[in-house]
């Protein structure tokens, strides 16, 4: 009932898999002050991260966001036809040249690769050597866990056995567990089947104010005037984040496959 009354009015009643829906999502992170600033937070960290070498920028799941406002130049993709993208691709298959990238970078979007092992090929086909995959993602915590389990309206199966999920569409096919089951859980594994990325960083984030923004499907539970207020209050925090942290940026980089490692914190 909670969930229900906090609904964004725009959001209710579209087929999540409908482009019209990633037209409207990006309607609401412009016209909620508090979450467009908490993606302009996170695009200006992936342009901080991006590798110093040649090669073209790629971000996926580009239809509702503006990250080409903070990385000039950024080639922005989507599965699904909509505005305000370069190209239309699914991300188990690329269309770029191999050793051709600088980086392959995403929002909320590695969850919802059904096959991620196609994926993962595809970018160390892909980029270039030196090259990175950098995301922000959906991450379990002790205090995350509860919230993608009861809250929130994608899947969430942490226990899952396999990476792989039966997708019935594009969008709504999702285990918000995935990047904590590849990159943490089964780690070994990763390192073992993918030896050419390296786990550079794991670096949990954002324990309250995506949680405080409502996201794109919730009301914002508050102004914009107060982010730099809960900005200090994260901060405060910051010693428990590997706790309360609901998202994780992880970053991976293209080696030679003989080097391996972590750089988890």
């Amino acid at each position: 009932m909670i969930k229900k009354l906090l609904y964004h009015p725009l959001a209710r009643g579209l087929d999540i898999d409908d482009p019209a829906m990633t037209e409207v999502r990006r309607r609401i992170i412009r016209e909620k002050p508090f979450l467009s600033r908490l993606y302009r937070e996170w695009y200006e960290s992936i342009r901080e991260r991006l590798p110093d070498i040649k090669g073209e920028v790629v971000e996926l799941g580009s239809g509702a966001g503006y990250l080409e406002e903070v990385v000039p130049g950024v080639v922005k993709s989507e599965i699904l036809p909509c505005s305000h993208v370069h190209i239309v691709l699914d991300g188990c298959s690329l269309p770029f040249g191999a050793a051709s990238l600088r980086a392959l970078v995403m929002t909320d979007v590695f969850h919802h690769i059904p096959r991620p092992q196609s994926f993962l090929r595809e970018a160390i086909r892909c980029l270039r050597p030196g090259g990175s995959v950098i995301m922000i993602e959906p991450w379990l915590t002790p205090c995350s866990q509860f919230v993608f389990r009861y809250l929130h309206h994608e899947p969430f199966q942490p226990e899952a056995k396999s990476w792989e999920f039966p997708s019935e569409g594009p969008l709504s096919g999702a285990n918000s567990a995935l990047p904590w089951i590849v990159f943490s859980r089964d780690k070994g594994r990763f390192q073992t089947e993918f030896p050419e990325l390296r786990i550079e960083a794991i670096e949990p984030i954002m324990p309250l104010r995506y949680l405080l923004s409502g996201g794109v499907s919730l009301r914002s539970l508050q102004p914009g005037w107060t982010f730099p207020l809960w900005c200090f209050v994260e901060g405060v925090c910051k010693p428990i984040w590997p706790v309360m942290a609901m998202f994780a940026r992880i970053i991976l980089r293209r080696v030679d496959g003989k080097k391996t490692g972590t750089g988890e914190r």
